[in-house]
C-alpha cells in the first residue's frame, strides 16, 4: 500500500509517502512554518509525489492530522486532502495530532503511560491520555496546564508534544519529576504516515478536531437589521 501523508495541524508543513509492503518511506518534506500552509501545501506535496517516484493514481490511501491544532492550519489541510482524495478516488482518513504524537512513545515502550499535550494558549492544554499498550486512559479535552500536569502525575506518564514542557515545568513546581519529556513542535510525519495506514477507513473520518469554540467571533452588532 501507497500513503500519502499530509499535516498542517501545528507549527509545521509536512506530507510523505510511504510504501507499507516494504516498509519505508519514499519521500517526506517538513517545513517549519506558523502560518502560510494554504500557500505552501500544495507546492510541497508536489515535491514529495515527485520524490516518491509516485503519482496520484498510484496512491491507495491518504491520512491527514485532524487536530487539535490551528483552526487555519487544520482547515488547509483536510481541504487539501478532501479535494486530492476526490479528483483521484483515492480513500481517506483522518489520525488524532495527539495520538500520533503518542505512537512513537507508545512503540518504543508499552508498558508505560502517555499524555500528549499541545499548546491551547492562554495558560490551557489540549491534551490526552494513553494508558500502557495505547488504550485512552482520558480523552482528548482542552484544560488548564494545572489539570494536565495533575493526569500526568497521576498515571506517571511520559509527556510528549508542543506543549510538553509546560506541563513538565507544571508538575516541577509540585514536586514531582516526569519520566520523559519530549517537546516537539509538531508530531513526525512519518508517524502520520503509519498511523494512517492502520486505522480502520470506517472509523476514522478526515473531519477537524477542534475541542474549542474559535477565538474570533462574528460581529453581530455590526450587522445591518433584517426586514
Amino acid at each position: 500500500m501507497y500513503v500519502l501523508a499530509i499535516d498542517t495541524a501545528l507549527a509545521v508543513c509536512a506530507a510523505a509517502v510511504l510504501d507499507t509492503a516494504q516498509g519505508r518511506m519514499l519521500a517526506s518534506e517538513s517545513a517549519p512554518m506558523a502560518r502560510g500552509h494554504a500557500e505552501a501545501l500544495m507546492p510541497l506535496i508536489a515535491r514529495v509525489m515527485a520524490q516518491s517516484g509516485k503519482k496520484f493514481g498510484d496512491i491507495d490511501r491518504l491520512v491527514v492530522t485532524t487536530g487539535p491544532g490551528s483552526f487555519t492550519g487544520l482547515r488547509v489541510g483536510i481541504a487539501a486532502a478532501r479535494g486530492i482524495a476526490l479528483a483521484a478516488k483515492i480513500p481517506i482518513v483522518g489520525v488524532s495530532t495527539l495520538a500520533v504524537y503518542a505512537a512513537p512513545q507508545i512503540a518504543i515502550d508499552k508498558m508505560v503511560p502517555v499524555v500528549a499535550a499541545v499548546d491551547a494558549r492562554h495558560a490551557h492544554v489540549y491534551f490526552q491520555v494513553f494508558a500502557p499498550g495505547g488504550h485512552v486512559l482520558i480523552a482528548p479535552r482542552l484544560a488548564a496546564v494545572s489539570e494536565a500536569a495533575r493526569a500526568a502525575a497521576a498515571a506517571r506518564a511520559r509527556i510528549v508534544g508542543s506543549a510538553a514542557q509546560a506541563v513538565a515545568d507544571e508538575l516541577a513546581a509540585a514536586g514531582a519529576e516526569p519520566i520523559v519529556v519530549d517537546e516537539q513542535d509538531a508530531p513526525d510525519i512519518a508517524w502520520v504516515a503509519r498511523m494512517g495506514a492502520v486505522v480502520p477507513e470506517a472509523g476514522a473520518p478526515p473531519k477537524p478536531q477542534y475541542l474549542r469554540a474559535p477565538d474570533a467571533q462574528p460581529q453581530n452588532a455590526a450587522q445591518l437589521p433584517r426586514r
